[in-house]
């Protein structure tokens, strides 16, 4: 038998039907879909690269797409957390700090991801048949297998906290 009680609690604090919390879930659910589908039909039939004349030009835009569904994301994301009712012990100036920093290292690990992988290699560059050189070893890839991933999801729980 399962102990729902914590699940129950957790609950109690998130207001699941309110129209900002969906659409930030099916936002945050959509996005990595929608890229990885893409990215592994363009690998298939190449046919962006066809369309777009080039795999660097394809590249380019489905970045520009993910990019733009991001900020989306990043929106109805700020937009349920502004609706959704606050813990208590989480509204005081130490989970405030503690927020800005888990914010501060996510972003590190995003940036330094970007800048080591360039725009090409971040968006998805090896489904278009661009691959690099050799594989990213250097920061922050020598700390976490991926950086991006967890940089982003500190991102969100660090905003989530303040």
């Amino acid at each position: 038998q399962v102990d729902v009680t914590a699940m129950a609690q957790l609950f109690g604090h998130v207001d699941v039907t309110d129209s900002g919390f969906i659409l930030a879930v099916l936002s945050i659910t959509f996005n990595p879909l929608f890229w990885n589908m893409v990215a592994r039909w363009e690998h298939r039939t190449r046919a962006l690269s066809r369309a777009f004349g080039s795999p660097r030009a394809a590249c380019y835009c489905l970045g520009a797409v993910i990019l733009v569904l991001n900020a989306v994301r990043s929106h109805c994301f700020t937009e349920a957390m502004k609706s959704q009712p606050k813990l208590g012990g989480l509204d005081c100036h130490w989970a405030y700090y503690l927020g800005l920093a888990i914010l501060a290292v996510g972003t590190l690990f995003v940036i330094s991801s970007f800048l080591a992988l360039g725009f090409i290699g971040t968006f998805l560059g090896d489904y278009f048949g661009i691959l690099m050189e050799a594989k990213v070893t250097s920061f922050p890839f020598n700390v976490l297998d991926n950086p991006m991933y967890w940089g982003s999801t500190a991102i969100y729980l660090g905003w989530s906290l303040m």
